[in-house]
């Protein structure tokens, strides 16, 4: 039975994460915060006003650069304490703070931009050749020299940036503050929900009338505030537009590519491939999850159920290092070392609590070890999702000790790789070392259904459905809840067809997901995952050399474009073939899944 959540001051210390690795006390932050302060306006008496050769243009960057990481440890610590408990009003008041702050500090230090994208380009490009360190910085002043605002204005978008990002701070108070579910009742018998109890259980919960009465509470509650987050929502895509427009983008699709360094086409492909190849393959699983588990018919509510539910492990967190350990020994002792620290010195929050984020994440901060949010739950897919998010820490961790502040960030394409690729690498070193066809089916399923499921299915669905939503604001439109309901509904009945009934509730499913405050996030995992299936079927095929080679990829952070960075590691993605590959391959795990299910049943039979 899943258990109501205690409040922030009940879980276990040893469960959460250890932000005094950022700030030991509020008065050291405190001292972060106006040492700071100071330093900006040091820096803007000493430089504005006089980026004029080249010795002005290094010595401002190594400037920015300073404080620009002075800045990454504030901010990180503002954010990650408010995560952990949105209901912790001291840490709410503070990120309100620090935004303002912020804003306030952005909008003193646009000149840096401003000035430089004003220099002639052979200037700028004279810099390049004088230090390297600044080299990627300088190109991307360059790339945006054309939709560059006046000094002014983009010191006063600066400014307002704190109440130009508040609708993702208004989504979040509504879901993990305002929203307070109701218990559900199933014969007779009341069950607690919440956020996490039913992302994290009951939408999986193999009692198909739980499961069913769990999905109709929920999306029940989620209704009644569905007008509040369509608003929050339409603020955010038309302030998107607007910036889009003042910019001179010829499209908002343009403008939110742009830092992506991805052109529409690779955007439209990995798109429209996936919900025309993919889908015949997703169909068939979902008609094999029907006939496994008897069901009388194949909803929207079902789609989660682990094929095996009798044989899912149940695992402590302790029990988790070993699974891990083994997963990424491939990737060599720098690489384990730091899973090790991961544990050893609390950089992972796995408690459960009221208030805390949604889903699971990892925080990079530069200069500093990374931090990862899950809420464990003691299932195997908690393994996995642990590995995903140390495979973001790994990256992270690899790239800020090779390149500095600027240079270690990569594109946004490129952010699912790494990822996804210890989930392969997980998957891969469980299926190795057992023939059982019960566990191996648990194994190809669980790559199937959280794997695949999550960054080719789920997020798919998102960016088919947030492409029409752009393509609406873009012509000038708006949205409220009732064209985004139908908007998702029109994109799961596409995908799943006559196969799955879109239970009523499901057209509700943009309620739940952040990603839509970040930009054109959603297609990118499946985008990563396309490289790193590729890249792991090199890793199994050729050992150390194809390692060898991806660790290069994560240490060179964002100093190459993502179609740089997956050929480095072998894969070509400026065409369609590695992701016809990929499908390709998800379809021959499921019909696998078909054979071995067959398997044991012939065995249970005789």
């Amino acid at each position: 039975m899943v258990k109501s959540l205690p409040p922030r001051s009940e879980v276990k210390v040893e469960e959460t994460w250890n932000l005094q690795d950022l700030f030991q006390s509020e008065d050291d932050y405190n001292q972060a915060i106006e040492q700071l302060q100071q330093n900006v306006a040091s820096y803007v008496e000493q430089f504005k006003g006089k980026i004029s050769d080249v010795d002005s243009i290094i010595a401002a960057l190594k400037g920015y650069a300073s404080i620009y990481e002075k800045m990454v440890p504030i901010g990180a610590y503002t954010s990650l304490s408010s995560s952990e408990d949105q209901t912790n009003d001291e840490a709410q008041m503070r990120a309100s703070k620090y935004g303002s702050i912020a804003s306030k500090l952005g909008s003193q230090l646009s000149f840096v931009s401003s000035e430089l994208s004003e220099l002639p380009a052979e200037l700028l490009e004279k810099a390049m050749g004088q230090s390297k360190d600044f080299e990627l910085y300088l190109k991307e002043v360059l790339r945006e020299k054309p939709y560059q605002l006046h000094p002014e204005v983009e010191k006063t978008l600066a400014a307002m940036s704190s109440v130009l990002n508040a609708p993702y701070g208004l989504y979040n108070t509504t879901k993990l503050v305002d929203i307070r579910f109701d218990d559900f009742e199933v014969d007779g018998e009341k069950f607690p929900l919440s956020y996490t109890s039913f992302e994290g259980g009951w939408e999986s919960e193999a009692d198909t009338s739980k499961r069913r009465a769990a999905y109709d509470a929920f999306y029940a509650k989620l209704r009644q505030y569905q007008h509040t987050a369509a608003k929050t929502y339409d603020m955010h895509l038309q302030k998107e537009k607007t910036i889009s427009d003042l910019r001179g983008y010829d499209t908002v699709f343009d403008y939110l590519l742009f830092n992506q360094e991805v052109d529409r086409s690779m955007y439209d492909r990995q798109i429209d491939l996936i919900m025309k190849e993919l889908s015949p393959h997703m169909r068939k699983y979902a008609k094999l999850l029907q006939k496994v588990h008897g069901l009388d018919k194949m909803t929207f509510s079902d789609l989660k159920i682990p094929l095996d539910p009798n044989y899912e492990p149940k695992i402590t967190i302790e029990e988790s290092k070993k699974y891990i350990k083994d997963s990424l020994s491939i990737m060599g002792d720098d690489y384990l070392t730091m899973v090790e620290r991961s544990y050893d010195e609390r950089w992972t929050d796995f408690a459960q609590n009221i208030g805390k984020s949604t889903g699971a994440f990892c925080s990079s901060p530069y200069g500093f070890h990374p931090y990862i949010l899950i809420s464990w739950t003691g299932s195997m897919e908690d393994v996995f999702v642990l590995a995903h998010e140390l495979g973001h820490a790994g990256h992270f961790y690899n790239a800020h000790k090779h390149q500095n502040i600027f240079n270690s960030r990569p594109s946004l394409y490129f952010i699912e790789a790494p990822s996804t690729m210890n989930e392969m690498l997980m998957a891969n070193h469980l299926l190795s070392n057992s023939d059982d066809p019960k566990f191996k089916r648990w194994v190809i399923s669980s790559i199937v259904a959280r794997t695949y499921y999550h960054n080719f299915v789920t997020h798919l669905l998102e960016a088919a459905y947030q492409r029409k939503v752009y393509e609406r604001i873009d012509a000038g439109g708006s949205v409220n809840a009732n064209v985004l309901n139908e908007l998702k509904r029109g994109v799961l009945e596409e995908f799943w067809g006559d196969d799955v009934e879109i239970t009523e509730g499901a057209e509700l499913t943009w309620m739940r997901q952040p990603h839509y405050y970040m930009g054109l996030y959603p297609y990118t995992y499946s985008a990563g995952l396309t490289i790193s299936t590729q890249v792991s079927k090199r890793i199994l095929a050729e050992g150390k050399p194809a390692v060898e080679d991806w660790l290069k990829v994560l240490q060179a952070g964002g100093t190459k474009s993502p179609a740089e960075l997956a050929q480095m590691a072998g894969v070509d993605i400026t065409t369609e073939q590695p992701l016809l590959d990929t499908i390709s391959y998800i379809g021959d795990l499921i019909d696998q899944l078909i054979e071995l299910t067959e398997e044991i049943e012939t065995v249970q039979t005789n």
